[in-house]
């Protein structure tokens, strides 16, 4: 009888991929198998706490399927913050340039930011299910910091959209404060 309820579970997850991999080759019959590309990138490295984190993104798909810009947040004491989609604007979805923005204001002040660093990984999904390689950006929160310019003539001032997520303080017991 063991052997019996070890197998479903293990047959239907089985017979679960395949209709996955099957939904795969459906999704690329229809929009390609060509990944998108992020082909250039920038971000600044310093950036004054409650100041927007402007991240600025060049990408492709020869297909022209982009769908959404994945953005994966890191925090240090804090850990890893849900992922955040922004959806790709019909227009942009062969070629894209533009920033998309982290709003780093936060209700209970950005003092607490002073020091701390962050980390964003961001993908481009296609609709076919196919990710570009990553871009990886470290940004540290400084009171005398200003965000530096992205280079000249590289990338548009266009809005792509927010990443949705709102960063919070390290709970020490202190509610974030570093003062003892």
């Amino acid at each position: 009888m063991r052997k019996k309820l070890f197998v479903f579970p293990l047959l239907f997850l089985f017979v679960m991929g395949c209709a996955m991999m099957m939904d795969m080759a459906a999704r690329e019959k229809v929009y390609g198998k060509a990944a998108p590309v992020i082909t250039d990138s920038f971000a600044s490295k310093e950036l004054m706490p409650g100041d927007t984190w402007k991240v600025y993104l060049k990408a492709s798909d020869p297909d022209g399927d982009m769908d959404y810009i994945v953005s994966e947040i890191y925090q240090p004491g804090v850990g890893d913050y849900p992922v955040s989609y922004t959806r790709v604007r019909e227009g942009n979805r062969k070629e894209l340039n533009g920033y998309v923005f982290l709003n780093t204001n936060v209700p209970m002040g950005s003092q607490w930011e002073n020091f701390w660093t962050i980390t964003l990984t961001v993908f481009i999904k296609d609709k076919a299910g196919h990710y570009s390689k990553p871009a990886s950006f470290k940004v540290t929160f400084q009171g005398r910091y200003s965000q530096e310019p992205p280079p000249s003539g590289i990338f548009q001032e266009q809005d792509l959209g927010p990443i949705l997520v709102t960063l919070r303080p390290i709970d020490d017991g202190n509610h974030g404060s570093r003062e003892q």
